[in-house]
């Protein structure tokens, strides 16, 4: 109990020293000029040239005021993205709510690239925090646990931050304790996932190819910005035409609404996943899957394979499967774990899995695929999966 209320302590700490700078920060915006009153604008003689003078100055200064309000706005929008924040501070009620956490990007380690340690067998045992993870304390209350971590949140402290507001926090109340899940403001974001040069490589190419952030995009802006990023480092390179069809698809898959645009954070993730897939190899990929993730994956290659192996073709509908929004039955039911998983032949949803069986190939398949080769195949689709928006943030091949 000491631990509990150790640990409590300092966090209200923490926060009574946020909202302590936090009233500095607003002290100082409210502050006067630091002109001193008793120093009187330059004069221009009383004349009338002068007169007329001073009145062009004033109207120059009042058509720039407009350009430099939107330049601070895209520098702004800019520092968001390069530092992985949503919401400005600003932005917060701080009588009501608390600060924002500051995301710190991950840094590789030197043997990133090395095969990790995941066997098949034995199980890996998973259970969720005792704590809320915004204010360290247990309380008998309902927690949220995420389905990706091992984060668990009260619903209050989650519309503190921010993170839930209005009718978002009824969705978030059903879907955390549904076999779907609910992912957390950690695992929602795979911009995250990205380190600062793998972040500054992005926003670079975003800045050459003139994309505004925050700012939703429709067909037309998607394939021109994907023909534009194909151009980046040589002039003669363009998509072909099955690339360009590809990339309508992709379009299409983070579109689920068909609302005729997609939005930034969709967009984002598109994103950060291509640049995690171009730039990392797959070892290194395989270190960011967390233990929730890697029990969805043995329950999945345990109940289709055979022994040690798996066929192709299932490794393929594998790829497919991540992205459906119902918990299985059979083998996986014995898996408490929250998470989007395969769909079963015996499940209720097995007409939606015939669907994305159609789009598979259906040539005859005589080879196998072991466990190792199955989790390098699914990674980024599994990572792919996290988010709670109903896009799908990349398409599997078929």
């Amino acid at each position: 109990m000491g631990v509990l209320m150790s640990k409590r302590q300092t966090v209200e700490q923490v926060q009574k020293m946020s909202l302590a700078v936090s009233a500095f920060k607003d002290g100082l915006r409210d502050r006067p000029s630091i002109r001193r009153t008793g120093e009187l604008p330059e004069s221009h003689d009383g004349t009338v040239e002068g007169s007329v003078q001073e009145v062009q100055e004033e109207k120059e200064a009042e058509a720039s005021t407009p350009v430099l309000q939107e330049s601070n706005i895209n520098r702004l929008a800019w520092e968001r993205l390069r530092d992985g924040r949503g919401v400005e501070p600003e932005e917060f009620d701080r009588n009501s709510r608390f600060a924002p956490p500051a995301f710190i990007r991950p840094t590789r380690k030197l043997d990133d690239d090395k095969p990790p340690d995941i066997s098949l067998e034995p199980r890996e045992l998973v259970d969720n925090d005792e704590i809320c993870d915004v204010c360290g304390v247990w309380t008998a209350e309902s927690l949220f646990p995420c389905r990706v971590c091992t984060r668990v949140f009260h619903d209050g402290c989650l519309r503190r931050m921010g993170y839930i507001q209005g009718d978002g926090a009824v969705e978030v109340t059903e879907m955390a304790h549904t076999e779907t899940g609910w992912s957390c403001h950690y695992c929602d974001n795979l911009n995250l996932l990205l380190t600062e040069e793998e972040m500054y490589s992005l926003t670079e190419t975003f800045q050459q190819c003139k994309v505004i952030p925050d700012c939703s995009l429709t067909r037309e802006d998607f394939l021109r910005y994907r023909h534009q990023a194909a151009k980046l480092g040589d002039s003669d390179r363009a998509l072909s035409e099955e690339q360009e069809e590809q990339a309508a698809r992709q379009f299409a898959a983070l579109d689920p609404n068909h609302q005729g645009h997609i939005e930034w954070p969709d967009f984002l993730s598109h994103e950060s996943l291509l640049l995690l897939q171009k730039l990392r190899p797959q070892n290194s990929l395989l270190r960011l899957l967390t233990v929730k993730e890697r029990e969805r994956a043995r329950a999945t290659f345990l109940a289709w394979g055979s022994g040690s192996t798996v066929s192709e073709t299932e490794c393929r509908r594998a790829q497919h499967s991540w992205f459906c929004k119902h918990f299985p039955e059979g083998p996986f039911s014995s898996v408490s774990i929250s998470h989007v998983g395969p769909i079963a032949d015996s499940s209720p949803a097995s007409s939606s899995k015939s669907q994305d069986k159609a789009l598979l190939p259906t040539e005859h398949e005589s080879g196998s695929v072991d466990w190792p080769t199955f989790l390098r195949e699914n990674v980024i689709y599994i990572l792919a999966a996290r988010p709670n928006s109903a896009a799908i943030h990349l398409k599997p091949p078929g």
